[in-house]
C-alpha cells in the first residue's frame, strides 16, 4: 500500500493536513482545546474515532476500536479529556504515562485502546504543526511500500469449493498474500470429519492460489494444544507463510508447547495489550511473527517498542490491522519507520464508503 504524507486529513473545515507547508514551525502555547469521540457503524466491527482540537485550529485524530463495548471505549476515552485538555500536545510521551500511570489497572484493553487513541490524535497535531508525515516523529522512514495481505476476502464462504472461488477475487486484486479461518465452528477439541474439511480448505485455496502466494492460517486461538498440534502437522505439506493463534492466548507455555512440535512458523500477538505480554512470548521461544495492534497496546510508541523487542530476538512484525481506515494510517507510519515490519493486514470486505473516509 501507498505511504500516505500525513497521518490523516483530519478537518476539513480549517486547514487540512497536505495544507501545513513544510515550514510551519512550532506556534508556542499550542494547547489542547476540546476533544469529542465518534463511533461509526461498520462491517465487522464499529469503529471508534477520537478527535483532539487546538487553540491553533490544528486537529488531529485517532482510533480506539474494540470488538465489542463501543460505548465503553467511548466514554473511556471522554474520561481521558479531564487530563489532556489545557495541556501541549506536543508533550505525548509524558501525557501517556501521565495517563497510564494514573490508572490503578495499567493494563486491559479499554485503557489501552483509549491511550491509543489519543496518542496517535497528538501525533497528528504535532506532525501537522511541524509540517512533516508522523513516521518521521517516530524515526524516519525505513520504506516507501510495504506488502499487504488480505483478510475478509473469503466473507460468505463455508465449502471448501467456495474458498477455492473467493481466492480467484482476491488475486484479481493484487493480493499475494491471504488470511483465512478454515476452521468453521470447531473449539478446542476437532472430530475427524472437521479436521479432514479444514486441511482440504487449505488444500484447495493453495491449488487455486498457485505456490506464489503466501498463505496465512488463522485459528483464532480455538484449539487445544494437541489439536492444535496434529493440525499444525498436516497443514506443513501446503507451506503456510505462519499458523496464527493456535491456542487461546492467555497461556505463553501453551503456544511454546505448539511452535516446538509443529514445523511452520508461529505467529500470535494481536490480544496482547503491552509488552511485557510480547517479552513473555520472545523469552519462552513461543512465537515467530509478532502481532501487536497499534490500537490494542497503548499507540504508536508501544508499538515501535515491542518491534524493536523482537529485532532483539530477530524476529519480524507484522501488525494485526483488521480495523478501521485510522487505524489503518497509524499502522502504516509504524510500518514506514519500523526495519523488521514485514506484512500489513487489510481488510478486503468491509463498507463500501470506506474510501470516503480515507483514500
Amino acid at each position: 500500500m501507498e505511504l500516505s504524507r500525513s497521518l490523516m486529513i483530519a478537518d476539513t473545515s480549517s486547514a487540512a493536513a497536505a495544507d501545513y507547508p513544510a515550514t510551519v514551525k512550532r506556534r508556542s502555547g499550542l494547547k489542547i482545546t476540546d476533544l469529542r469521540t465518534f463511533v461509526v457503524y461498520a462491517f465487522r466491527c464499529n469503529w471508534v474515532f477520537v478527535k483532539l482540537y487546538t487553540d491553533a485550529g490544528i486537529s488531529g485524530v485517532g482510533e480506539a476500536t474494540v470488538e465489542g463495548r463501543e460505548p465503553t471505549v467511548a466514554s473511556a476515552i471522554e474520561e481521558l479529556g479531564r487530563y489532556l485538555i489545557g495541556k501541549d500536545p506536543f508533550a505525548i510521551e509524558h501525557h501517556c504515562e501521565i495517563m497510564n500511570r494514573d490508572s490503578y489497572w495499567r493494563s486491559g484493553v479499554i485503557l489501552r485502546r483509549t491511550l491509543s487513541a489519543v496518542e496517535a490524535a497528538m501525533f497528528d497535531i504535532k506532525g501537522k504543526a511541524l509540517g512533516v508525515p508522523v513516521y518521521e516523529l517516530l524515526g524516519g522512514k525505513c520504506r516507501d511500500r510495504v506488502k499487504a495481505y488480505a483478510n475478509g476476502w473469503f466473507a460468505g464462504a463455508s465449502s471448501p469449493d467456495e474458498f477455492a472461488r473467493k481466492t480467484e477475487g482476491a488475486l484479481e486484486l493484487g493480493f499475494r498474500a491471504l488470511k483465512f479461518d478454515p476452521f468453521g465452528t470447531a473449539y478446542m477439541h476437532m472430530e475427524p470429519e472437521q479436521r479432514r474439511r479444514a486441511i482440504q480448505t487449505v488444500q484447495r485455496v493453495r491449488e487455486s492460489a498457485g505456490t506464489d502466494v503466501d498463505l496465512l492460517i488463522e485459528a483464532h486461538g480455538r484449539l487445544d494444544v494437541p489439536t492444535a498440534v496434529a493440525v499444525g502437522q498436516s497443514l506443513a505439506e501446503f507451506s503456510p507463510y505462519w499458523y496464527e493463534e493456535p491456542v487461546p492466548p492467555e497461556s505463553v507455555p501453551a503456544l511454546a508447547s505448539v511452535r516446538s512440535r509443529v514445523p511452520i512458523s508461529i505467529a500470535s500477538g494481536e490480544r496482547a495489550f503491552d509488552r511485557f505480554r510480547f517479552d513473555e512470548m520472545l523469552r519462552a521461544d513461543a512465537v515467530d511473527v509478532l502481532q501487536p495492534d497499534v490500537c490494542h497496546v497503548g499507540g504508536l510508541l508501544e508499538t515501535k517498542r515491542i518491534c524493536d523487542l523482537a529485532r532483539s530476538y530477530y524476529k519480524p512484525v507484522s501488525a494485526h490491522n483488521p480495523n478501521g481506515p485510522v487505524a489503518n494510517a497509524m499502522t502504516m507510519h509504524v510500518a514506514a519507520s519500523t526495519p523488521n515490519f514485514t506484512l500489513l493486514e487489510t481488510m478486503m470486505t468491509d463498507v463500501p464508503w470506506r474510501g470516503d473516509v480515507v483514500p
